[in-house]
């Protein structure tokens, strides 16, 4: 699924009406029904109380006239509030003049703001895509009250006040929080940024039958994964398949006092079906590694504290390093001579990523579509600190362009970046998955789907990200959020990679 620009969504509202030959009212008509289905199964009528509907002058307030219309119809209590202005959109217009006289319309006044109490629900249909700069005066005002006023509040394709493609420009100006956001068609960069998230709150987005040629033919970087995407499926195995068919797979890992990280990332690799694993670990953990992984086969390091040694990589079709690891300099020996000497695909993490940003020289060795894995504090060890999640983005883009290759950037919407320079967001996952093993379960998860020559470097990681955050919601469904282990992941990785098998 494509994530478009504010711009691009206008030309494809345009690209609709003609191609379908409806009007823009029509259209907006549509959305306003799409946003009442949506209230009527979240809010009952005799549940919700009586329900404000905050409305600008353009189209973002056309919806909200629209869909009060369609609430009150339905027998919601609903009253408008209006932000006052010498011009209004045709749409809206038309809007408001269907508006049942039934239905109580104040005009918004700096000395007269509404009342609203603690806990109602409140529908902010004020500025939607459209809006280009921060919010002031008046505007600015009743955003500032709404928010003071602590409502459930449900945003109108975008909370007022926030952009759609960057950052705020002013950081003091007042943005709607919202409890719910509803997009329209396709979703949008700000729902997917962290420091938007206390404004954009849980996000949905609604299917208004939008042009799809024009989506297709859209240039963008952005896109988003999820579980139907056919693009990241795994493909189903033949009847004659075995062991060699799919992949043999080496997994440099462990340190003292770390060998839990290896156990993990040999269990998910495992699960995630790769044929053959062989895992080099120091002398340390050969007893704890060979005990809870039986089905790998095991080499151990002449140093027992840490890897010190690259064995012979002839037998393998792809190579992993970093979970738990160190950063002993024999260590980043290791790092530095498979990168100078690997002919097959490389999954880099954890210590390995550490070693890498601490002597970026290493940097210039990685081979063409290796992947990396790095979250936030990795990523920017390995660039430099954000001046925010845009700039971020803007950092990911030119790194992975810049060295040719594959780079997780873990977070809540994981973002798998592409050495072309696009941007593939993920759709599964859970809080629950922030607790320590969760990021080494992923590594050996790509390292499973990497050994798989069926699979490309890019549909591998994307396949990998979306399955690690599927079986997370699998195990989360069965633990709660807050009683999820790393664990918990790995044996959950056959139903997930089960659910994208075609």
């Amino acid at each position: 699924m494509k994530i478009l620009t504010a711009a691009q969504t206008h030309q494809l509202d345009q690209a609709t009406m003609q191609a379908q030959n409806i009007t823009s009212t029509e259209l907006m008509e549509r959305a306003a029904g799409a946003l009442a289905e949506w209230f009527y199964g979240e809010f009952h009528s005799n549940e919700a109380g009586e329900i404000l509907v905050l409305c600008g002058p353009g189209n973002n307030g056309g919806d909200g006239l629209a869909l009060a219309r369609l609430l009150h119809a339905a027998g919601y209590a609903v009253r408008v509030a209006l932000l006052p202005t010498e011009k209004q959109s045709a749409d809206w217009q038309h809007n408001r003049q269907h508006l049942p006289a039934a239905v109580p319309v104040a005009e918004l006044a700096a000395g007269a703001l509404p009342a609203i109490a603690p806990g109602a629900l409140v529908i902010d249909a004020l500025f939607g895509t459209g809006l280009a700069r921060p919010l002031a005066g008046l505007a600015a005002a009743v955003v500032a009250h709404l928010n003071q006023a602590r409502a459930h509040v449900v945003a109108v394709d975008l909370p007022s006040g926030l952009l759609a493609d960057g950052p705020q420009p002013d950081p003091g100006a007042p943005v709607v929080r919202a409890s719910y956001t509803l997009g329209f068609g396709l979703p949008k960069l700000a729902f997917l940024l962290p420091q938007n998230a206390d404004y954009v709150g849980e996000w949905h987005v609604l299917d208004i039958g939008l042009d799809q040629d024009f989506i297709d033919q859209a240039a963008t970087p952005w896109h988003f994964t999820q579980l139907a995407d056919a693009n990241v499926a795994l493909p189903r195995r033949g009847r004659f398949g075995y062991k060699n068919t799919f992949g043999h797979a080496l997994l440099l890992a462990g340190s003292r006092g770390k060998m839990g990280a290896a156990v993990l990332s040999a269990g998910a690799c495992l699960r995630g079906g790769v044929g053959l694993l062989t895992a080099h670990i120091p002398g340390v953990g050969y007893d704890v590694f060979q005990t809870t992984r039986p089905e790998a086969m095991c080499l151990t390091d002449a140093q027992a504290d840490f890897v010190s040694e690259l064995p012979d990589l002839g037998p393998y079709q792809a190579v992993g390093i970093g979970p738990g690891l160190g950063q002993a300099d024999a260590t980043r020996a290791v790092l530095e001579e498979l990168l100078r000497t690997a002919k097959v695909p490389l999954v880099i993490d954890a210590d390995a990523l550490n070693l890498l940003g601490a002597h970026r020289e290493l940097l210039e060795l990685l081979p063409e579509n290796t992947v990396l894995t790095p979250h936030i504090g990795e990523f920017t060890r390995l660039t430099e600190k954000a001046h925010d999640d845009y700039h971020r983005l803007d950092l990911l883009r030119a790194f992975i362009q810049k060295h040719r290759c594959v780079v997780v950037l873990k977070g809540a919407y994981t973002a798998v970046g592409a050495p072309d320079g696009q941007v593939y967001f993920n759709s599964t996952g859970n809080p629950g998955m922030g607790t320590g093993g969760s990021g080494d379960v992923l590594t050996g998860l790509v390292l499973a789907l990497r050994a798989d020559q069926r699979l490309g470097p890019l549909h591998a990681t994307r396949l990998a990200v979306l399955a690690h955050g599927h079986a997370g919601d699998l195990a989360a469904a069965e633990t709660g959020e807050a009683g999820l282990i790393a664990g918990d992941l790995v044996a959950h990785i056959g139903p997930a990679l089960q659910a994208l098998t075609v």
